[in-house]
């Protein structure tokens, strides 16, 4: 990889790193802190929710407005965002206001429209037979936010005494204030009028392909199932009298799982493919459900949530990187922005089921739930293989 593309993806990959930092805080701590300010208990889970449902509503127009104005203003508009909901966030929960707290998860989801497009942007900074890497770098970015994210947010939990996770989330606006002072420093390649003018396919042509539909299940139900668990399990550790400390270093094998084996995801795609990277993910995914359905000791939990990471992190880069088959240069900002809402609509939805499934039919009905969104990408990867083999055939 030539130095100016790893330069650029480097910072993009410090850039992640700090949006998944401040991420994982919130995945950590919000259902606790809907739960301390929350008059009805079963609506927990809806600041996560609404989070992913802003992130959802953002990836559209995030896409379309970088098309127009490059992805480096983009992506400090989001940031701006982002320091905008941390800074409501921390007043709302000093002021224990629920509907505040929605409100600024909400901000905080619209900054994650803008952050989902970094991976794109290290893959565009460099020549396609490096973009699997330069995809897993920026995702690798994580690594950091694994270790420090959890125990960011036990540390500070208490700096407010009377707003438990109060400095938490003040901590997500020192993060976003230190990205913006990183984006500076980036330089991406500026939009080409000649793609602007170009059309190219109608989106609905591009969206039948048997590889944007595999690329969409993969990422969908993978990103799904992983967020439909990862959001109920500080809740079900509480719940079988493991305290916040643990359950934060669960999370924390969680998110480095998520993250680590992206400094070797890039190369193990091209050594097996992707296909077979995509189906061990959710292969990987369905061994921490089976592992939750059996134990609720601090070791299966740990276990069994960094299974979850990898999982996810093969089932997201792998699909990721099929997408990026499926479209001309001229129809990626229609087509990532397409495979993006589609992700974060069904993300939103599980998020928003998972703290109801799990306050009135409990944590072994939300780890069925999974089952059958694993089977799915399994069967989806078996209906690709058959489509390609027919059309070699010809």
């Amino acid at each position: 990889m030539p130095n100016s593309a790893y330069r650029t993806v480097l910072l993009l990959a410090l850039c992640q790193t700090l949006a998944m930092t401040g991420s994982t805080i919130l995945f950590i701590t919000s259902a606790l802190i809907g739960q301390s300010i929350a008059a009805d208990k079963s609506l927990v889970t809806l600041p996560l929710a609404l989070m992913q449902i802003a992130t959802m509503l953002g990836t559209i127009p995030a896409s379309l407005l970088m098309q127009r104005i490059g992805r480096q203003k983009g992506f400090m508009l989001g940031v701006l965002l982002g320091l905008a909901g941390a800074g409501l966030g921390l007043y709302a929960i000093v002021s224990r206001q629920f509907l505040l707290y929605c409100i600024a998860t909400s901000l905080f989801g619209s900054f994650n429209s803008f952050v989902g497009y970094y991976r794109f942007a290290a893959a565009e900074a460099t020549i396609e037979a490096n973009r699997s890497q330069a995809i897993s770098y920026v995702i690798a970015g994580g690594v950091i936010a694994a270790v420090a994210g959890p125990q960011l947010a036990n540390l500070a939990k208490d700096w407010l005494p009377e707003a438990t996770f109060g400095g938490s989330v003040g901590l997500i606006a020192l993060l976003q204030i230190a990205a913006l002072l990183l984006l500076t420093g980036v330089k991406l390649p500026q939009p080409k009028i000649a793609d602007e003018q170009q059309k190219g396919r109608s989106l609905t042509e591009i969206m039948r392909q048997p590889i944007f539909v595999v690329a969409a299940l993969g990422s969908m139900l993978g990103y799904g199932v992983m967020a439909f668990v990862m959001t109920a399990t500080p809740l079900a550790m509480v719940a079988a009298n493991h305290p916040f400390h643990d359950a934060a270093n669960v999370m924390q094998w969680h998110v480095l799982g998520m993250f680590a084996p992206s400094f070797f995801t890039g190369s193990l795609i091209a050594r097996f493919g992707l296909l077979p990277m995509i189906a061990t993910g959710a292969v990987l995914s369905l061994a921490c459900i089976g592992i939750n359905l059996i134990q609720d000791n601090l070791l299966s939990f740990s276990i069994a949530l960094t299974l979850l990471g990898v999982g996810w992190n093969f089932l997201y880069i792998g699909s990721t990187t099929l997408l990026t088959q499926a479209y001309r240069p001229e129809e990626k900002a229609k087509t990532q922005a397409a495979h993006d809402f589609l992700m974060f609509a069904f993300v939103a939805m599980v998020t928003l089921l998972s703290g109801s499934i799990f306050e009135h039919q409990g944590w072994h009905a939300i780890n069925l739930g999974g089952i059958p969104m694993m089977v799915l990408v399994l069967g989806a990867i078996y209906w690709l293989k058959r489509q390609s083999l027919k059309q070699a055939s010809f």
